[in-house]
């Protein structure tokens, strides 16, 4: 157990960023999920109108550190290319 007074702070401050991170992470894998879900029922202009927001979405996690934005960018390329194979 910690047992400085810095110590004690910094365990304070992680357990409000960790919950801070959850949310984030949680957010952008919901994205994910309802751009997989349109794509799915090959709704192509819905898809396109809620690519931006989920490139958007992505882009902002990456910037905070959850994932790399190498891994963003690949998911993003790779939605886009299911959009474009639609019919």
């Amino acid at each position: 157990m910690a047992n400085t007074k810095s110590a004690i702070k910094r365990i304070r401050k992680i357990a409000t960023q960790t919950l801070v991170n959850k949310a984030r992470r949680s957010k952008y894998r919901n994205a994910i999920k309802k751009m997989n879900l349109l794509i799915l029922e090959k709704k192509k202009a819905e898809a396109l109108k809620f690519l931006s927001k989920l490139n958007s979405e992505l882009m902002k996690v990456a910037k905070t550190g959850i994932i790399k934005k190498a891994n963003a960018s690949r998911n993003v390329s790779r939605i886009t290319k299911k959009i474009a194979a639609l019919k």
